[in-house]
C-alpha cells in the first residue's frame, strides 16, 4: 500500500497538507491490543545519542510504543501485517538512536493515555495533538503539526461546505479525539460550545455525532453511507482522497490547526504542564534532534508528502 502512496500525485497530496498543516486494501487494526516487534530502520548515527536506564522502560532493551492504528499515512498496517507510515518510521528511528529495539502495541485511542500511565508502553507516537487537558496529564515533545478537516462522499451529495452544515446531520469521529471535542464541545472546546452549541444557537438541530472506537470505524460509517461527513486530522482526510479519489473528496475548510506530539510519562507530577521531560524523555528528545539535524527526520515526512508538516525543536 506504501508504494501505491508514494506513486500518486505527490502535488496533490502537498497541497491538501500545506492546506491543513484504514483504506479499503489496507488491512484493519486488530480487535485487540497486539504486539508488533520491527527492527530499527538504518539511522546514521554510529552509537547510541543518549543512554536510557533500562529499569526506566517496561521492558529493558526495548522500547515500547503505544500507537492507535490505523491513522495512515502516519501509523497503519501493510499488506503483510507490519506497522507502517511517517509515525512509525520515525519512532523506529528514535529507538535506533537509544539503541533500543522498537515494539508496536496497537492501543484504542481513547485509552491511549492510560495506557502510557499504567505502564503498558514507554511513549505514544500516534498523531496526537497537544491539548491543555492532556498536556495536565502528561508529558509531550513536539514533532508534527496538522489541521483538521472533513471528508464527504464524492460529489458531496449534502453540498457540506462549512461545520454549519453539520447541523441536524449524521457525521462520523473516532472517540477521545481532538475532532470529538471540536463538534460536542468538550475538551479544550468546553468553553465554546464546539459545533453542536453553534448548531443550538443558530436555532438548528445539533449534529449527530456518531463515536467510533477505531478511526477506521468512522471511515466505514462514511463509506456505508450512514452519515454525510467524516472528520478527522487533515493528512489522513488527504490520504483517503488520493488513495480514493472516486469515492471521497474534501470538503468545508481546514480548522483546529494544533501541533501535535510525543507523549511520555511525566512521572509522579499532579499536573504535567510544567512538569521537565523525565530522563527517558531527554533521551527520546536528544534523539529526535539529531535525526532533524542531519536530515533524518524531514527525509522521513518528504517521503510521506508531509514536508509541510515538519516543525523544529529549540
Amino acid at each position: 500500500m506504501k508504494k501505491v502512496f508514494v506513486l500518486l500525485s505527490s502535488v496533490v497530496l502537498l497541497g491538501l497538507v500545506l492546506t491543513a498543516c484504514g483504506p479499503q486494501g489496507t488491512p484493519a487494526a486488530p480487535a485487540v491490543v497486539t504486539v508488533v516487534v520491527t527492527q530499527g530502520s538504518p539511522t546514521l548515527a554510529q552509537t547510541p545519542v543518549a543512554t536510557v536506564d533500562p529499569t526506566t522502560l517496561v521492558q529493558p532493551g526495548k522500547l515500547e510504543i503505544c500507537s492507535d492504528m490505523p491513522y495512515p499515512p502516519m501509523e497503519f498496517y501493510d499488506n503483510n501485517g507490519n506497522p507502517e507510515g511517517s509515525d512509525v518510521e520515525i519512532g523506529n528511528e528514535i529507538a535506533a538512536r537509544l539503541g533500543l529495539q522498537p515494539v508496536w502495541i496497537n492501543t484504542v485511542f481513547d485509552t491511549i493515555i492510560e495506557a502510557l500511565k499504567s505502564p503498558k508502553c514507554d511513549l505514544t507516537l500516534t498523531d496526537m495533538n497537544i491539548t491543555a487537558d492532556r498536556n495536565k496529564q502528561i508529558s509531550f515533545i513536539k514533532y508534527f503539526q496538522a489541521g483538521q478537516s472533513l471528508l464527504a462522499a464524492k460529489g458531496n451529495p449534502k453540498n457540506i461546505t462549512s461545520m454549519m452544515d453539520l447541523c441536524g446531520q449524521s457525521v462520523a469521529v473516532e472517540s477521545g479525539t481532538t475532532e470529538s471535542d471540536y463538534l460536542n464541545g468538550t475538551g479544550d472546546y468546553a468553553t465554546t460550545g464546539g459545533v453542536t452549541q453553534d448548531c443550538t444557537k443558530a436555532g438548528k438541530p445539533a449534529p449527530n455525532i456518531v463515536i467510533a472506537q477505531k478511526d477506521s470505524d468512522a471511515l466505514q460509517q462514511l463509506q456505508a453511507g450512514k452519515v454525510v461527513a467524516y472528520f478527522a486530522d487533515s493528512p489522513v482526510t488527504a490520504y483517503y482522497v488520493v488513495l480514493h479519489p472516486d469515492q471521497f473528496q474534501l470538503v468545508g475548510q481546514v480548522v483546529g490547526f494544533a501541533p501535535v506530539g510525543i507523549g511520555l510519562s511525566c512521572g509522579s507530577a499532579a499536573d504535567c504542564t510544567s512538569a521537565p521531560l523525565t530522563p527517558l524523555g531527554q533521551a527520546v528528545e536528544t534523539a529526535l534532534k539529531s535525526m532533524m539535524a542531519d536530515g533524518t527526520y524531514q527525509k522521513i515526512l518528504d517521503k510521506w508528502q508531509l514536508s509541510s508538516a515538519a516543525v523544529t525543536l529549540p
